[in-house]
């Protein structure tokens, strides 16, 4: 017995040792995680149940150089309900009233709404949807309504507060305006004015404290932000919302005619480099075209005839050839090794001129010209080439440049016959805009300026940064050179014998240069050929105010493809819309002057007003008074909002034929 009673003592000591031991193990593990772990477990805790979230601001607004939105951010607002702390008399007396309310707001039953509430009350939700993507006069009405108006604590209402970017303009310019857009690892796209000019527009962040209430679902800890975030800073384009939309659907218009696979125009500012607009358009599968790719900007390529400018230039710089100079086209094939370079008239032009054989566009002429000329020295020609800027990148803030090329006596592919391929767009690649900015120069009596997309960046009316021309090569040429050229553009256009004849008009000048460049001729299968149509140049001819290129890549060859035929008309209707119905033109001049006669000089004034005006004026700053008797002169029905001066005016620089009624709006 005495035995028994002893294993039984034994075992006792075995277990309470194992209990003190265990005991001493979970004291151990409590200081150890209080004293050494503590502050790790407790954040850990604290991120499963409260977090704090980055609140994206707005970006600035992106405007045309008009003020016309091109880009805005616009907040939109989710309301959820959480219905856990609303407590039961509440939500019984306030149901039905804000059912019926969010009903005649939103346009659903109220017995949707209420079917919502309840079903969202049995389960205990915290963040039962309730209503999406409100816009912010929705977003306050909504905070008033019955229940709500008691705010997140009391009325359950629960805010996500989300920023769009919105285009006001649509699909015109769209690729050119751009975006900005962020993957899940958070690397950025950045395309277009908006990637360009992001670091203006895009502001400070803010923050938020929310509170996990279920799984991946966050809900705002209160209405206020820990941080509040600082909308970016708004951006002034040089893009002219009316050029813009001229050059957009002139091109729109012949891709469709021709149903090629996409196409480009560019117009920029002679004298300062602003481009006024830039449209890009490319073909779907459906025929359809839209703004796929900025191929202004983005896409070098062998700009073929377009490019017997700049081989001019070299030959007349160096003196190797005058205007007058006449060379033998040989009947409209010229060989260079084992080789032949065509004219695109059977049989060639003949003797001509150097001159002439610009205007006509002989390929033999200028094959001939370099060829002979440089061949014991090619690298005398692509020096001057060089030397003017056409080998190196323009250097955008717009990403995605395309790369000029130039290719140097040496070079990979360089070979006896580049020389005489070069001398008419061959062998070289360039942008559109690489193009327009070396025939601007030319307009621009030889001084090349840099483009340029931004004007101004503000803050409210603030002036933070203001951008200027910069010039790129005070002078590309002589002035004896730029008058010889300046004459055989316009002659492209003027003389009958030139490839752009069809596009002269007696009521307004315009002078350049057609380009049809072949695509795709390695591939022995001519029904593989496809063509580029491109036409370069600037108006007006004598004192251009404007330079301009459009280029359309893969006509339908059974329908046309040279460039005068393809690019030329879109070129034509930019420059005549734009030269002969431009609002600068029948411009009303500011009227704020201080005369004691005023009223007497605007009498007089408005009694030729109707005489003098064939175009809609522009009226915009001046008084509504002053505008509203100046258009009702002219037989317009005028129908006005607001007060004070005119801020903007729904038509100008439309014939008054075709016009019945305009809208101001005055602030």
């Amino acid at each position: 017995m005495a035995l028994t009673e002893k294993k039984i003592l034994t075992r006792l000591y075995v277990v309470a040792a194992f209990l003190f031991v265990f005991a001493v193990a979970v004291v151990v593990k409590l200081f150890s995680i209080q004293m050494v772990d503590g502050d790790k477990y407790r954040q850990l805790a604290e991120d499963r149940t409260e977090k704090v979230f980055t609140i994206t601001p707005n970006r600035g607004n992106l405007y045309s150089s008009d003020g016309s939105l091109l880009a805005t951010s616009v907040s939109r607002y989710n309301i959820h309900f959480d219905a856990v702390t609303v407590k039961d008399a509440d939500f019984n007396e306030n149901i039905k009233p804000l059912s019926l309310a969010l009903s005649k707001l939103l346009g659903k039953p109220a017995s949707h709404y209420e079917q919502l509430f309840r079903k969202a009350k049995a389960n205990k939700s915290r963040y039962a949807l309730i209503a999406r993507n409100l816009d912010y006069s929705d977003y306050i009405k909504v905070k008033k309504f019955p229940l709500f108006e008691k705010g997140p604590n009391k009325g359950g209402i629960v805010v996500d507060q989300n920023t769009v970017r919105e285009h006001p303009l649509g699909g015109i310019a769209e690729r050119s305006v751009g975006y900005e857009r962020f993957d899940e690892n958070g690397y950025a796209t950045r395309v277009g004015l908006e990637g360009a000019f992001t670091e203006y527009l895009s502001g400070i962040k803010g923050s938020r404290l929310k509170q996990k209430i279920s799984k991946n679902q966050w809900k705002p800890i209160g209405m206020d932000n820990i941080v509040e975030p600082k909308d970016g800073y708004d951006v002034y384009s040089t893009i002219d919302v009316n050029i813009q939309d001229i050059a957009h659907h002139a091109l729109l218009g012949q891709l469709e005619k021709y149903k090629a696979d996409h196409g480009c125009v560019i117009v920029m500012e002679t004298k300062t480099g602003e481009i006024k607009a830039i449209s890009n358009l490319g073909r779907t599968e459906d025929g359809k075209y839209y703004e796929r790719l900025n191929y202004a900007i983005g896409e070098s390529h062998e700009p073929g005839s377009t490019f017997k400018l700049m081989s001019m230039i070299v030959a007349l710089e160096d003196k190797v050839i005058d205007t007058s100079t006449v060379i033998d086209t040989e009947k409209g094939l010229y060989k260079v090794y084992n080789k032949t370079v065509k004219d695109s008239k059977w049989g060639g032009y003949g003797k001509v001129s150097a001159a002439k054989a610009f205007e006509v566009s002989s390929n033999t002429a200028f094959a001939k010209i370099i060829n002979t000329n440089y061949k014991d020295n090619p690298e005398k020609f692509v020096n001057r080439l060089m030397n003017m800027g056409l080998n190196r990148e323009l250097g955008l803030p717009v990403k995605g440049e395309g790369v000029p090329v130039i290719r140097y006596p040496g070079d990979k592919g360089w070979s006896g016959i580049s020389l005489a391929w070069m001398s008419h767009g061959y062998e070289v690649s360039l942008t559109p805009l690489q193009t327009l900015t070396f025939y601007n120069a030319i307009a621009n009596n030889g001084e090349m300026v840099k483009p340029r997309l931004l004007k101004e960046v503000k803050e409210w009316d603030k002036t933070i940064f203001k951008f200027d021309k910069e010039v790129i090569n005070p002078s590309i040429c002589s002035q004896e050179t730029i008058g010889k050229v300046k004459e055989m553009m316009k002659n492209v256009v003027e003389k009958k014998h030139g490839t752009g004849h069809s596009l002269y008009s007696p009521n307004f000048s315009m002078a350049g240069k057609t380009g049809t460049c072949q695509k795709d001729y390695v591939s022995k299968d001519p029904n593989k050929l496809k063509y580029i149509s491109t036409f370069a140049g600037y108006f007006p001819a004598d004192n251009p105010k404007y330079s301009c290129i459009v280029v359309i890549h893969e006509p339908d060859k059974s329908v046309g493809y040279y460039g005068a035929d393809v690019s030329g008309p879109v070129f034509k209707s930019v420059a005549q819309k734009i030269y002969t119905s431009s609002p600068m033109i029948d411009e009303v001049e500011g009227l704020e002057i201080n005369d004691k006669n005023l009223n007497s000089k605007y009498e007089q004034y408005y009694a030729n007003a109707s005489k003098k005006f064939s175009k809609v004026p522009n009226v915009e700053g001046m008084s509504g008074m002053d505008a509203i008797a100046i258009l009702e002169n002219l037989g317009l029905k005028v129908t006005v909002t607001g007060n004070g001066k005119v801020r903007k005016q729904s038509v100008k620089g439309v014939n008054i034929s075709e016009v019945k009624s305009i809208v101001l709006e005055l602030s």
